[in-house]
Formats: C-alpha cells, structure tokens, sequence
C-alpha cells in the first residue's frame, strides 16, 4: 500500500502506514499482535486515533478536506495540519512541558503521529463539569501562555524573522476566516448556523443582533484580530484544547494557529473559564451545591492572569537585551521609561484579552458551536437561565472592557452576576 497521495485512514491502514513508517513504528517496538486502536475523534474537523501496544503508544491525527461534522459539502483545506504540526513543535520548543511531543509529520496524508497523553488525562472541559480541582492549572496555563506568545512576539524577534514567520502563517487564512465568521460574524446577524437554546434565549439572541454598542466594540476585535500580527497564537485555545491530571497540564489542538493578537489566547481561555463558572449551577446536586468549586474557578480566573502577567514581564526584563526590536535597548534605557512602557503593554493586552474572552462567551450561546458546559445541562430552561447570566455579563465586558484595572475587578463583577 503506498501513501504518497492523501487518502483518509482506518484502522487497517493505518497499521499499514505505521509499519512503513520508522519514526512511528519505533515507538510501538515494531510489535503489531497486541495493538489496540481507537478513533475518539470527537472533534469537529479531524481523524484521531489512538494507538496502544505493550511497548509503547502514540496519537495519530488525521486533517480531512471537509469538516466532519457537516460533511463534504463544507470543505476545509487539510493543510491545516501542516500549520498545526508546525506550531506544536515551535510551542513544544518553548514549553515542553505542556504541550506533546511531535514524532512525526507527513503533509501529504496530512497527518501528525504524536505523544498519547495516557489516562488519567482527560479534556479539561470534562474535568470542570465533573467539578474537579487542578491545583497547578494556573500555574501551568500562565507559564505555557507567557512562553509561547512572548518568544514569538517582537518583543523577541527582530523584525525580518517576524515578518517571514508571519508570511508563512499567512497561509493558514481558511482557518482564520472560520473564526472571522463564527466569532466575530454569526452572532450578530441572522445566519443558518446560529442557534440557542429557544424558546427561552430567542429574545436574547435577537437583543445581540440588535445591539448597536456591540457591534461597534465587536468590529474592533474583528479588525485587530484580522490585521495584528502580534505572536504565534494557538487560535483555538478553550477549555477543550488543554488535557489534565492533578499534576500535568497539556495544550492539544492548535490547528488554528496563526500570527495574531496575543489576546486572542488569553481570552479564549479566560471567557471559557467564565462560561464554567457559569454553568455550575446547572451541575450542582443536593449533595453538593458547587458554591465551593466555583470559587475555586473564580481563583483560577484570578491566578492565571496574575501569574501571566508576572511571567511575561520577568521574560521582558530577562531579554531586554536580545535581539527583540520592539523596545530598543538604547533608546528605552531607564528603569522608568521601561516600566512605562511595560504597564501600558500589559494594560492593552489585559483589555484585548477581556474584550476577545467575552467574543468567545457571547458565540458559544447564541452562534455555531456550543460547549457541553451548559450542552449537559438537561433541562432547557435551567440551562438557559446559565446561559443568560453568562450572556449578560459576556456584553457588559465586551462593551465595558477598558473600565476593569485588575483581575480582581473582574471577577468582582462576576461573582455580582451570578
């Protein structure tokens, strides 16, 4: 069987193809009797398969030309997965620690073969409806993003190495426009895609597309979005693309990537942390409340752009003196004139990311695709009575993004919403 042309994989040729495969037949001893193979793929784009045997595991990822989900008549360049493949070894590079290790790359077939994040790792969506604790996520999501969007920013690069890996990840557009779309477009008007949970949200979803302020603050992000070049970004990164234990944090998933705004990032994970919070009391049983656990999200809101802030600043002062060329050694050349320009850095990219986070809430109630979050709530009507908190606030913070000083001020503002 030969795999010099794209054809999409199943159990059988798969084994096939790890066979003819070094890089990834070394990884399972080159022993095939005992493999156990499952597609878990339960994503909207792609094939994953997971691929166990008594020596050894890998994850072999699949991109499709169409999206899965709808089918063929939705097509999706697969060259995706060479953008994915490519921003998972530059992240890796960065921190390795959170996110796994690629072991092979194959642009033809489309498809990466990668480190199997064995159990207990699950999706971290699945993890806070289940309302479990992760006493080292702050940590980990803070260190993982101040890595990786710093040292592919200018504050590190000079600016023709920016400008070349930008050039390249220009060519992830597709991708880009699916964003362009169903974040910064459906939601504010009436497209086929959209829906909520009706009857109780119709009249919500319709206040949205009518909301005059909205759309002014939402054309800003879309712009910025669409035009800053700011860092290598994963693009996607929701409480779906980060797998956990209680002590391992990895970010999985970044097909979307691109070079964009650093708030993109940081909000995507924020506002999904928020819609957790939100959702818990759709989850909350006589025997436990999740008053606890929700103060524990609201914790983890605080500590992860705290911790954030603090890391990025301290990769800032340890580079200063590299070959960035954002801030130029000799001309920003005081301590006061370097401190200046950090808090008002930090101040844009804490506003960018409050106003991307709140886009990310508001199209995951009333556009394309929803989250199990609130999906798992049974009932409509509670469901929908989570929903709307999170909506409410979700506008508040979009069009009142600039007036929050600190986290702290944030999550003051949830805590009243709720």
């Amino acid at each position: 069987m030969s795999f010099d042309e794209f054809k999409p994989l199943n159990e059988k040729s798969l084994v096939e193809y790890i066979k003819a495969t070094p890089a990834l037949s070394s990884r399972l001893g080159d022993k095939y009797d005992d493999l156990v193979i499952k597609e878990v793929g339960d994503g909207n784009l792609n094939f994953v398969f997971i691929v166990v045997g008594s020596t050894g595991s890998l994850v072999i990822k699949q991109a499709l030309p169409y999206i899965r989900c709808i089918g063929e008549s939705w097509p999706m360049t697969k060259e995706r997965a060479y953008f994915e493949a490519t921003t998972l070894r530059k992240h890796g590079g960065l921190s390795p620690d959170h996110v796994p290790e690629v072991y092979h790359f194959d642009r033809t077939m489309a498809l990466i073969g990668m480190r199997y994040l064995e159990p207990p790792h699950i999706i971290l969506r699945k993890g806070l409806v289940a309302g479990i604790q992760y006493p080292f996520l702050a940590e980990h999501m803070a260190d993982y993003m101040a890595k990786t969007l710093f040292f592919t920013s200018l504050l590190y690069h000079d600016t023709t190495e920016h400008k070349r890996a930008v050039t390249e990840f220009c060519g992830n557009v597709e991708l880009c426009r699916l964003t362009e779309q169903v974040v910064f477009s459906d939601p504010y008007r009436v497209s086929t895609f959209n829906r909520w949970t009706s009857p109780y949200l119709d009249d919500d979803a319709k206040a949205v597309r009518e909301d005059s302020a909205l759309k002014i603050e939402i054309a800003e992000l879309k712009s910025m979005f669409c035009e800053r070049a700011q860092a290598l970004i994963h693009g996607d990164l929701h409480t779906g693309s980060v797998m956990v234990t209680q002590d391992s944090t990895q970010v999985i998933d970044p097909e979307f990537s691109f070079y964009g705004p650093m708030g993109f990032d940081i909000g995507a994970y924020l506002g999904n942390l928020i819609l957790a919070f939100f959702a818990q009391d759709g989850h909350a049983t006589e025997g436990n409340d999740r008053k606890e656990y929700k103060q524990w999200i609201l914790r983890t809101i605080e500590q992860t752009w705290n911790m954030f802030n603090k890391r990025f600043i301290a990769l800032w002062d340890q580079n200063k003196d590299g070959p960035g060329e954002a801030y130029l050694a000799d001309i920003y050349n005081s301590t006061e004139v370097m401190q200046l320009v950090q808090e008002k850095y930090m101040r844009s990219l804490f506003h960018d990311s409050l106003g991307f986070g709140a886009a990310k809430m508001i199209r995951r109630i009333v556009g394309v695709a929803h989250v199990e979050d609130f999906e798992s709530i049974k009932e409509d009507e509670e469901r929908a009575v989570c929903e709307r908190k999170a909506l409410e606030f979700g506008k508040m913070l979009l069009k009142e993004r600039r007036k929050f000083k600190c986290i702290g001020e944030v999550v003051s503002a949830i805590q009243q919403q709720s």
